[in-house]
């Protein structure tokens, strides 16, 4: 498994992040047994880097993570997780109080004493007593990473985390890393498939994508299904593809899905990606490229 470093943090991290949203059993039930399978599995295959919070499910996910991660019982060295505050079940609130409670919250579900996190005066404080070890923001429109980068002292923040914006069907985030490079943050990208547009199943229900988008992405998945492809193999890799970017996180709630994104992974040190069908996936997505969608409540 490749490692990147993750801005000036210190930190190297796969290129394939685990993404924990699925442990919510957001996109369908997950059983504890499946989870902790999943986690272990990720360890052996080299993923350190692994992203949840409380707002997936509830706080079912940070849960889930807590239980495998102490089930699988590695040394609380070789992995890095990240969770978040201020965005909870019930709403927003990023209000000292609310953020100083959300970690030690966090902290309890996850059966861990330090943590990788966001939001920021409140954050100062835990970070000097010890509670988290780096910040960093996250949000759906890209336009809060400038305002809140340009506001604040450099080095306050030292991680992003980018989401559905660095995928086939929109790159977004590419015009902002030269950015963000000279902010010296380090980059995360999540959402490669989309939240699961660029699936041969389709994204949930919930997914607040356009019709518009939703149907090319489904004519994409179809084209490539066609030609005995597989589109999410193709969007996992063309996000990996960018050096800039220090991983990608996907989400992932079953061995056979962490075995397939590594294995993607691989496939493109070793092969590269599939230039042809790349191109006319894009081809197929350029009505509704860069097209993006309202955060939901």
């Amino acid at each position: 498994m490749e490692m990147r470093e993750l801005g000036n943090t210190g930190l190297k991290i796969s290129i394939v992040g685990f993404g924990a949203s699925p442990l919510g059993s957001v996109f369908g039930p997950v059983s504890e047994e499946d989870a902790i399978a999943s986690v272990r599995r990720a360890l052996e295959l080299g993923i350190n880097f692994f992203d949840t919070s409380p707002y997936y499910g509830g706080t079912l996910s940070e849960k889930m993570l807590g239980i495998a991660l102490k089930a699988v019982g590695v040394p609380r060295s070789d992995f890095i997780v990240s969770t978040k505050c201020g965005r909870y079940k019930e709403g927003f609130d990023f209000s000292a109080e609310r953020v100083t409670r959300s970690i030690d919250e966090s902290l309890s579900r996850l059966q861990l004493d330090y943590i990788v996190n966001e939001t920021l005066p409140a954050l100062l404080k835990l970070k000097e007593a010890g509670k988290i070890r780096f910040i960093g923001i996250t949000g759906l429109p890209l336009r809060i990473f400038n305002y809140v980068l340009d506001r604040v002292p450099s080095g306050t923040v030292e991680v992003i985390l980018s989401y559905c914006h660095y995928s086939i069907n929109d790159s977004t985030l590419e015009d902002l890393l030269p950015y963000l490079k000279s902010k010296g943050v380090g980059i995360i990208n999540a959402s490669p498939l989309s939240m699961g547009l660029l699936t041969e199943t389709g994204p949930p229900e919930w997914h607040p994508a356009s019709v518009e988008i939703k149907n090319a992405c489904q004519a994409a998945a179809a084209h490539c299904k066609a030609k005995g492809k597989n589109i999410s193999k193709l969007a996992m890799q063309y996000s990996l593809s960018n050096k800039d970017i220090s991983t990608t996180l996907v989400g992932m709630n079953a061995v056979k899905q962490v075995e397939d994104n590594v294995a993607a992974a691989e496939e493109l040190n070793t092969i590269g990606i599939d230039k042809e069908t790349l191109a006319e996936v894009e081809a197929v997505l350029k009505p509704v490229k860069n097209l993006t969608w309202p955060s939901v409540p």
